[in-house]
């Protein structure tokens, strides 16, 4: 997989650097508490949990919105544009299968949870440079999305599929998100103190 071809430097480089800091820290906030509120609110699909269910990837698409708007003209830019049309695409998809109880909900969410992965790999192996902090929790996170998205498929087949694993795979991904931002954090306290 080859980088970007064009490495952001000096202002742009500080510029994507504070966006993406802003919206990792949001978006894996935001995980974290829906992870919190869907714990407490699946034990049946009814209303409450359908609405929570289609909420989790209206939060990736939006933030994917913002992301396109942040990031420089480049190959992860359309990838961010796919990314975000899929995970709208996976909101109507849940809602619709919400009406079918846990395991078509577990299908459709593993299945977006495997591509939506893949893109976040993609993405941030187009970003590792050191500008923006090498994203390695983003790496992990979407790998682990990728893979935990295959075991949801294979649990939606079995006899009894659960969706208290959403919550569980919410919070991990709230917490790399996190991580990720605190590490562009430490990246642009590092760069200030070189050029003071």
């Amino acid at each position: 997989m080859s980088t970007r071809t064009a490495t952001p430097t000096g202002q742009a480089a500080t510029g994507e650097r504070s966006s993406l800091l802003k919206l990792y820290l949001i978006r894996g906030i935001l995980a974290v508490v829906w992870a919190l509120v869907f714990a407490g609110a699946h034990k049946d699909v009814d209303a409450v949990a359908i609405t929570l269910l289609v909420v989790y990837p209206l939060i990736d698409a939006v933030s994917s919105l913002i992301d396109y708007r942040a990031t420089p003209n480049g190959s992860e830019r359309r990838i961010i544009a796919f990314n975000g049309v899929l995970s709208t695409l996976a909101a109507v998809a849940i809602g619709i299968a919400g009406a079918g109880g846990e395991a078509p909900v577990l299908h459709v969410f593993g299945a977006w949870a495997v591509i939506s992965g893949a893109a976040q790999v993609v993405v941030g192996l187009r970003r590792r440079g050191p500008e923006l902090g090498k994203q390695w929790p983003n790496l992990i996170s979407g790998g682990l999305s990728f893979l935990v998205g295959i075991t949801y498929n294979i649990q939606a087949a079995g006899e009894n599929p659960s969706l208290d694993v959403l919550s569980v795979y919410a919070t991990g991904g709230g917490v790399w998100f996190i991580l990720q931002a605190l590490l562009l954090g430490w990246k642009t306290r590092q760069l200030r103190t070189r050029t003071v």
